[in-house]
Formats: structure tokens, C-alpha cells, sequence
């Protein structure tokens, strides 16, 4: 699986920000904010950003003052299309992207204040291990802060919700993607995910406490905070 999703973020780096405008009305942008605002006020000096992609999340923490952000993604397509967004905004003293694992991270334990992952987690092949090695490089006290997709619990907004991910989300991928398919896994693994209450307790599972969810257009995305 970690091959197939690697190969299939590195077949749609070009289109991503774009159909990701596109799926979520540009609230996402909204919420990344919102990552930046928690970290910031936790003032942190080392971030780290799981599943990084096109450095969007990386990018905007450099808004934090004294702290250095290291991205991580397995996509080295995606990288190189964030280093273009790194250098052209200057911003390469402060901001390093590096391709990586997260099942296997090569970073010291006790390493980072915050970790953020903006839309990585259900692409995680071995969740529980993942979360332990994000737990692992976290200092004592320190944040991991997760912005995922969810599914809404209200019947009719989940009936809504439902509707417009299989048919918008799937047309969207064909219309605009090399790789409609990509697309099509995507609204999938967001539908199957394990969400809210569920997701809290496999944060608990891996050892982070006073885990918390702040739930996003109706849920169908959730700002996830827990601690180590």
C-alpha cells in the first residue's frame, strides 16, 4: 500500500492545490490557519509537518517566530513542487522539506515541540505505528496537531455528505487529473476512516493524552489536539 500511495501522490503533485481549492471551497486554507494559530501560541522552536505534501502546512508556520519546520512526505514529486513554493517565497532558511517515513522516522526521540498533519493521516499504512514514532520525536509536553477528514454523524448532512463526495469529488478527479482514480481512492479512504470518538481513542491507543476535536462544516473535517 505505502508504494501504491506513493506513487499515486507522486502521478498528481501538479493538479493537487488546485482540486484540493476545488473539493473543499478553499475552507481548508481556513483551517490550516488554524494550525498555525495553535502552534504559535504554544512557542514552539522545532516543527515537524507529517505528509507535508506541497508544503502548504510547512509554509504557513513559517509565520512563527525563532522556530525551524521541517516537511516530511514520502512523494518526491510533491517536495520538489513545494521547494518551487519555498523558493520563490525565500523562506528557504527557515523551512526544509525531506522525504521520509513516518512508520520509521529518522529523527531523535523527545526532538520536536509540535508535529502537524494536515490531511495524511488515513494514508498512514500502519496507523498505530505511525502515531507511536509521531509520539516517539514529540518532547514531553509536546502537541500533535491533525486536520483530517471526517464524516458528519447528523443523518440528512451525512446523506448530503455522502452524495457530494461520491459524485463532486470523483468528477472533479476525472475532469481535472491525470489520475482520476487517485481521486476516487481519496473519497473513499476519507468515507472509511475512523473519525471523531473512534479517532480519539486511537490517540489514546498510542499513549497521547487530553486528546480534543474541534469538528469543521458540519464534520466533515476535524482539527484533532492531543499531547505527549
Amino acid at each position: 500500500m505505502k508504494n501504491q500511495i506513493e506513487k499515486m501522490f507522486n502521478s498528481i503533485y501538479e493538479e493537487y492545490d488546485f482540486i484540493n481549492n476545488l473539493i473543499t471551497f478553499g475552507l481548508h486554507k481556513s483551517w490550516k490557519k488554524e494550525i498555525v494559530t495553535i502552534s504559535k501560541s504554544l512557542q514552539p522552536r522545532k516543527i515537524l509537518d507529517v505528509a507535508t505534501g506541497t508544503a502548504d502546512i510547512a509554509i504557513a508556520l513559517t509565520k512563527i517566530p525563532n522556530c525551524e519546520i521541517i516537511g516530511m512526505d514520502l512523494s518526491l514529486n510533491m517536495l520538489k513542487f513545494g521547494d518551487e513554493k519555498i523558493k520563490e517565497l525565500d523562506l528557504n532558511e527557515v523551512v526544509k522539506l525531506e522525504v521520509g517515513d513516518v512508520e520509521n522516522l529518522k529523527y531523535e526521540s523527545n526532538f520536536f515541540d509540535v508535529v502537524t498533519v494536515g490531511y495524511g493521516v488515513r494514508n498512514f499504512e500502519n496507523l498505530k505505528k505511525s502515531l507511536d514514532e509521531i509520539h516517539r520525536v514529540l518532547k514531553e509536553n509536546g502537541t500533535l496537531i491533525i486536520l483530517e477528514t471526517s464524516v458528519p454523524t447528523n443523518c440528512i448532512i451525512k446523506t448530503v455528505y455522502n452524495i457530494f463526495t461520491k459524485i463532486y469529488v470523483r468528477l472533479i478527479g476525472r475532469v481535472f487529473s491525470k489520475n482520476y482514480k487517485a481521486y476516487s481512492y481519496l473519497q473513499q479512504s476519507a468515507s472509511n476512516f475512523p473519525h471523531g470518538k473512534e479517532f480519539i481513542k486511537i490517540l489514546k491507543n498510542s499513549n497521547f493524552i487530553n486528546p480534543s476535536q474541534d469538528i469543521k462544516l458540519f464534520g466533515a473535517s476535524t482539527i484533532y489536539i492531543a499531547k505527549k
